[in-house]
């Protein structure tokens, strides 16, 4: 009986099946509909008058209240550059130094991969998806259970990401737990993350001290010095200030660091909305951009022009409880409007987006990605990070959910590219001849055809078919497809970029935790 249900479902969709397998051929980019760099940037949740009045305020800030806790040697420089050390030990700005480091600081950045295929370009409003945070487990979505996230782990996540067409660059979405020395764990990080994917990655630093080997691993991936200053393909993403408005002494001079050693910076401003900032989320947006502005002077104190990408990630509470709400409509607002006001300043622009507080890949957690993701998108977000994999309010991590979200983002992107309106896409031609001359359908028609696959998205693993199909081809569940997709990506198609050779010569001078 199986056999032949088998025999004819063979028979009645074999055209069906075909047309899919060409569908499912990697088509050449000029064809592909999405893509790194859609142009965002038609959400406006700001009104004009909005936008001044934050604006007012955040120069208030920085001149009336300014920040703390600024190691020495970041004084002496902002000193140079203009800023104003009060007797309570506060530095403050100015409206012209502000504007200063505005004018210094480089626009239309470019973050490399480490092939020129993955190079981000991140010009007015072009959108870019990635990943990002520090979970401290891997969620096991079959069990219903939660492990602690391993050095493995992070290499297996980047070699997933190099997999997925819809994401564009790749953080370590996780900490490795499996490690104890801080030195040990920064640099087995960053090796994981640069062996699993060519895509450009960020990585965070503990402490200055551990930069130094860190650079020399990456001048001996490089090929040299000369080399890796020319394409720099890792940033630092540096939470260089601790809300409200004080610097983190260690991160800054981690910073200073990596600035020296040619690595672009993510200057990331990361409150959270009714604790480490105002409850109110314009009141959030002010006191975030107002801090990303003073690390800009702080950058551009230190080298002017210096690549850096503004980045303010303020995060929503539930003020029932106190507890971060990744996934709220409110954290789409806030990071949407966050992106306007970078746009405003003309700066590169990052923040988070498309987290969730959902404990599994489910219903819960698809409508939370996916509003917050697309509303980033929609905003004109140069880089929108932990977009991918987060649960549990950045507590876990899922493979399968990188999966199930490469189809979330690829819808996003969609949106983001948004309806062409020209006189070929008006198509009055076509309905012409429809109308008069033709089927009275646009079934098989050469206007049909030609976009069927330029302006039309198709998932790769979500389920279109009809429940007939569905149920003959055994009630998939996109859990399960996701799981299977895992699999075939770790055991089938890990990148092989680092040589052999080179990969021993790291593990000679390095101690690395994981296995390739």
């Amino acid at each position: 009986m199986g056999d032949v249900e088998i025999n004819k479902r063979g028979k009645r969709s074999g055209g069906r099946t075909a047309r899919r397998l060409k569908r499912s051929a990697p088509l050449p980019d000029n064809i592909k509909p999405i893509g790194p760099g859609m142009v965002g940037g038609s959400y406006k949740p700001l009104s004009r008058n909005d936008i001044a009045a934050i604006e007012q305020t955040i120069f208030q800030l920085l001149e009336e209240v300014g920040l703390s806790q600024a190691p020495d040697t970041g004084i002496k420089k902002m000193q140079e550059y203009g800023a104003i050390l009060g007797d309570d030990k506060r530095l403050r700005f100015k409206n012209d130094v502000v504007k200063k480091a505005l004018a210094d600081t480089q626009k239309n950045t470019t973050l490399f991969g480490q092939i020129t295929k993955y190079d981000l370009h991140l010009k007015k409003n072009h959108v870019h998806y990635g990943t990002a945070g520090a979970a401290v487990n891997v969620v096991d979505a079959h069990n219903k259970t939660y492990r602690p996230s391993e050095t493995q782990d992070i290499y297996h996540a980047a070699c997933i990401a190099e997999n997925l067409d819809n994401i564009h660059f790749f953080q370590r979405p996780m900490v490795a737990t499996d490690i104890e020395d801080p030195k040990e764990m920064d640099l087995n990080t960053l090796y994981a993350c640069i062996s699993g994917t060519q895509k450009h990655v960020g990585v965070s630093f503990t402490e200055a001290e551990f930069i130094k080997p860190a650079i020399e691993m990456l001048h001996t991936i490089s090929g040299g010095e000369d080399k890796w200053r020319k394409r720099p393909f890792i940033s630092n993403s540096n939470a260089f200030v601790v809300p409200p408005l004080r610097f983190a002494t260690e991160s800054c001079l981690v910073m200073e660091e990596v600035i020296k050693a040619g690595m672009p910076v993510l200057l990331l401003s990361a409150g959270q909305a009714g604790a480490t900032a105002p409850a109110s989320i314009a009141g959030t947006i002010a006191q975030s951009t107002a801090e990303v502005l003073a690390g800009l002077v702080y950058v551009n104190s230190i080298k002017a022009g210096h690549p850096c990408i503004a980045g303010t990630w303020p995060f929503v509470s539930d003020l029932r409880t106190g507890a971060m709400s990744g996934g709220s409509g409110e954290q789409g607002l806030l990071s949407a409007a966050c992106a306007q006001m970078l746009d405003h300043f003309n700066l590169p622009s990052g923040a988070a987006a498309g987290m969730c507080d959902s404990k599994l890949p489910d219903a819960q957690s698809g409508y939370e990605k996916g509003s917050t993701a697309v509303m980033a998108g929609l905003a004109g977000l140069n880089l929108v990070y932990e977009s991918a994999g987060m649960h549990a309010s950045l507590l876990g991590f899922s493979f399968e959910s990188m999966i199930i979200d490469n189809d979330m983002l690829g819808q996003c992107l969609r949106c983001v590219r948004g309806i062409e309106v020209n006189n070929n896409t008006l198509s009055f031609d076509a309905i012409k001849e429809v109308c008069i001359e033709g089927p009275g359908h646009y079934l098989g028609h050469d206007k049909t055809l030609a976009v069927m696959e330029s302006e039309y998205v198709y998932p790769e693993i979500s389920d279109r078919s009809s429940p007939k199909e569905w149920k003959e081809n055994n009630n998939p569940e996109i859990l399960q497809t996701a799981d299977l997709e895992v699999k075939n990506i770790l055991e089938n198609k890990k990148s092989n970029h680092i040589s052999h050779d080179l990969d021993k010569t790291i593990r000679e001078s390095y101690k690395i935790y994981f296995t390739k």
